[in-house]
């Protein structure tokens, strides 16, 4: 039996940022303990220079005065000690006028275990994991689970949210939630990872995948609450039903025994980040797929991280699609981008093939001048690439029928392409501590190479010795024979709505530069980076469809009196601390709003907000910070409210039903739950005016 550590909140300092180990073995498979899949000798975007500042922010520092934070509201159940209240409070900015949509007082790093939020905000959890949405689905009991029960109750660990408009129904929307994975062992009281029953495996099963719920809004306070049984209420879990879609649908590469059209898959698996389209749909990407599957054995299951042994889980004996000694196939119909249409609950979901296959996170569309759309995603792996697929269709504006069918297949006919960054600075310049290159600033241009090309008549590749098959199922792959830039774990990659500007958010690599691995570039300047960066990018003319832009460090992450951390040259006494950006999104003013996976800062992961442009461009402040164990998802950041997921609250190593490391969000006795929370203010005005 495989032994976790002793003691709860034992921090184990082995683990990337400030990741547990029971995070590792559940969300990603221990990936960033196993080789790095990635021996191309491709250059190396490494850890972006941290620190100093550029000839911009020595010029506005002179015009910015610093204050001490006031404190910060908060609803939970445990207080942070006073020493830690009193240190947090020297490293917050005091509150001041600040950015519009960023006028709060920043909340100060912490340890308690609650949600946060500033002065003057208040919050409601709106769903909990097991919470029932389907008509004839029972109320949640932790000690009767049932896999039936499950798949018509909320699921486990939600990441991605979207709250798109209910027309007709006043005060209500329809929140899409992506449910990553389970944790069995905060799961299930006598839960034992070697020998899990089919009934708890059923359960992780339905409790995968995706939720659509309707949701109320009580005028008043500003709370979120669940609609019962509304007809458009859904879940789809890792046994329902999906459609392959473009030009690997019905290939050899994709067909089972199960399913020799190679067209239907049953389920899909850890969705991490997503995004929704102009035309009503939400993007969901399959990230880490690798764990779920057993005996790997290709060059090709190595290259995407698959083991050759057993899961984390044990699937592969409840179901022989997870053991690839039996269906060597079944894994590559995962790691897609898919697509579901919530106002249809009974459509099949798409998985888009035409996107290219890796551990996709994120989905973010932006339309060209001409109405096709271009979608940004990462690959959540140490030194892999990230892409953008450009589709060949225009968007139709309309609702009816043969509209909608149309637009679901806008991702089904485009080109696929791999980003390459180059520095501006001499390589001699770029040491990995973070110091500045000459010219003042970590920047340079970058290529979008092609890598194939989908049409309505088949497909071509454009990588030398590998078929458009090959390209779209082993994409990382042809991003290597493409000499793509490697980069440290691109996460959410999303276009800023008002100016146009691409951010990447890149979480950490704490194994840049070090033993063999690739040493820092000027897109990466760290080595050892174990706080992340943002980078930020400007295509050519503006113009989503170009194949050439223009990249600088706007973000690179840390403690503010750390040397190396930078703040798009906004004076660091002014900021609060951040590490490892994952989720992005932004608010009406442009703001870039950045949720936190495993900070390695000593406080609790969080949702800050940055200016992106003006006098305050780089004015980052902390909006809230999460429980014991927990990690900011999600967000959805509108005129008067923000959304959070609130996943794997607890997750601490040593805990367990038993032993909780959390009590969030219903106290003590109470199992630990994955959440979504609400945050609005209390005097009913918008977030940060």
């Amino acid at each position: 039996m495989r032994k976790l550590l002793p003691l709860i909140g034992t921090p184990s300092g082995s683990h990337p940022g400030g990741r547990s180990a029971l995070t590792c073995r559940f969300r990603c498979g221990d990936a960033c303990f196993h080789e790095v899949p990635n021996t191309s000798d491709n250059e190396y975007a490494g850890d972006v220079v941290a620190g100093a500042l550029s000839r911009r922010s020595m010029m506005r520092a002179a015009a910015v005065v610093t204050v001490a934070a006031a404190g910060a509201g908060s609803a939970g159940l445990a207080a942070a000690p006073e020493a830690e209240a009193a240190a947090a409070a020297k490293r917050s900015p005091r509150p001041r006028k600040g950015a519009r949509g960023l006028r709060f007082t920043p909340v100060p790093p912490n340890t308690r275990d609650a949600v946060t939020v500033p002065d003057g905000y208040r919050q409601n959890v709106v769903i909990r994991w097991g919470e029932p949405i389907l008509r004839g689905a029972p109320a949640f009991d932790p000690e009767r689970q049932s896999a039936k029960a499950q798949a018509g109750q909320f699921g486990y660990n939600c990441d991605f949210l979207a709250l798109l408009p209910l027309k007709g129904e006043r005060n209500r929307q329809l929140l899409v939630a992506n449910h990553e994975y389970t944790d069995e062992i905060l799961m299930f009281r006598d839960y034992d990872p070697e020998n899990p029953t089919r009934e708890q495996v059923e359960i992780a099963w339905a409790a995968h995948g995706l939720a659509v719920v309707a949701v109320e809004e009580e005028h008043r306070s500003g709370r979120l609450t669940v609609v019962g049984r509304h007809h458009l209420n859904r879940r789809l879990t890792a046994t329902s039903e999906f459609r392959l879609t473009g030009p690997v649908a019905g290939a050899d590469l994709v067909r089972t025994s199960a399913d020799p059209t190679g067209t239907r898959v049953r389920g899909t698996l850890n969705n991490c980040s997503g995004g929704t389209t102009p035309w009503g749909t939400t993007l969901h990407g399959e990230e880490n797929f690798n764990q779920y599957f057993a005996n790997g054995s290709s060059a090709t299951d190595k290259r995407y991280g698959i083991g050759t042994g057993a899961t984390e889980g044990k699937w592969e004996r409840f179901d022989k699609r997870f053991d690839l000694a039996q269906e060597p196939n079944e894994v590559h119909r995962f790691g897609w981008v898919v697509e579901l249409d919530p106002y249809d609950p009974d459509s099949t979901p798409r998985k888009h093939t035409a996107l290219g296959r890796f551990k996709h996170e994120a989905a973010t569309v932006r339309l060209t001048h001409d109405g096709r759309p271009v979608v940004y995603s990462g690959d959540d792996e140490r030194f892999d690439y990230f892409y953008k697929f450009v589709s060949s269709k225009r968007m139709r504006h309309g609702s009816g029928r043969a509209v909608r069918e149309h637009n679901l297949s806008l991702l089904d006919e485009g080109t696929l392409y791999v980003a390459k960054l180059t520095g501006d600075s001499p390589a001699v310049d770029i040491d990995g501590t973070g110091k500045l290159p000459e010219d003042g600033e970590f920047d340079g241009s970058g290529e979008w190479i092609p890598l194939a090309t989908a049409t309505a008549h088949g497909a071509v590749s454009h990588v030398e010795g590998m078929t458009a098959e090959e390209v779209f199922v082993f994409t990382r792959l042809a991003g290597d024979k493409a000499g793509a830039t490697k980069m440290d774990r691109p996460e959410d990659i999303e276009p800023n709505p008002v100016t146009g500007k691409v951010y990447v958010a890149l979480t950490n690599n704490s194994n840049r530069g070090v033993g063999a691995n690739p040493r820092a570039d000027e897109a990466n300047p760290r080595h050892a980076n174990k706080h992340g960066h943002v980078l930020e990018l400007t295509e050519r003319l503006d113009r989503p469809e170009s194949t050439r832009f223009a990249w600088s460090l706007f973000l690179v992450a840390g403690d503010p009196e750390d040397p190396a951390t930078y703040f798009a040259g906004f004076p660091k006494d002014a900021v609060s601390p951040i590490s490892c950006p994952d989720n992005v999104a932004f608010d009406a003013h442009g703001n870039l709003w950045i949720s936190t996976d495993g900070s390695a800062l000593g406080s609790h992961d969080g949702l800050f907000g940055v200016a992106t442009r003006g006098e305050r461009r780089g004015e980052l402040k902390q909006f809230l910070t999460v429980p014991t164990g927990a990690e900011t998802c999600g967000p959805v950041v509108q005129d008067r409210r923000v959304l959070v997921a609130v996943q794997h609250p607890g997750e601490v190593d040593g805990a367990t039903v038993a032993r909780p490391a959390s009590a969030w969000p219903d106290g003590p006795g109470s199992y630990v739950r994955p959440a979504v929370v609400a945050v609005w203010r209390a005097d009913g005005r918008d977030i940060g005016v």
